[in-house]
């Protein structure tokens, strides 16, 4: 398997993540009801902050997923727990599409190995949704460090939030 990152191009990249993101299964990304425009409005305004970025897990040339991050000492999740120098904060999806099954682990593990090699990183920091069960799992899974359990309120969002985080020498 030959996996990869690339950022996101929200122009052409709208429609497939419109598929993505409004799933029944994407709930807990909080687009479900966007359309393609909206969709693409958003990834937009993502690529012009610096402190946040979208990208496309690409497994042998085909997108099977999106990686965000953001800085938290910048966007105001990071008012939510314990900020440490060197954090960077990460968004997971991963699409229902056949060039995924069974490729899960080695999808995720080059998503970690990338946000770790960006400049400064040396924890990463995850909060998915409480009531997510299997994105819970999968934290346990690839050895995150369960963190505080939070009712997050942000601007754009409100959930109960489990934080877990990844050192640089746990990957």
């Amino acid at each position: 398997m030959s996996a990869s990152l690339r950022p996101v191009d929200p122009a052409t990249d709208a429609a497939m993540l419109h598929g993505w993101v409004t799933e029944e299964r994407a709930v807990f990304w909080g687009m479900t009801d966007c359309d393609e425009a909206r969709v693409r409005e958003i990834y937009e305004y993502i690529d012009e902050q610096e402190h946040l970025a979208a990208y496309l897990f690409v497994v042998d040339g085909t997108p099977v997923g999106i990686l965000q991050t953001y800085d938290p000492e910048v966007d105001e999740i990071g008012e939510w727990y314990d900020r440490q120098s060197g954090d960077v904060g990460v968004h997971l999806l991963l699409a229902a599409v056949p060039e995924r099954a069974g490729r899960t682990a080695e999808v995720v593990a080059a998503g970690l190995a990338f946000v770790f090699g960006l400049p400064g990183c040396t924890r990463i920091v995850l909060e998915p949704d409480a009531r997510n069960a299997p994105s819970l799992a999968l934290m346990e899974r690839i050895g995150a460090v369960r963190g505080p359990l939070v009712d997050m309120r942000t601007s754009i969002m409100e959930k109960p939030a489990q934080f877990y985080f990844l050192e640089r020498d746990e990957k």
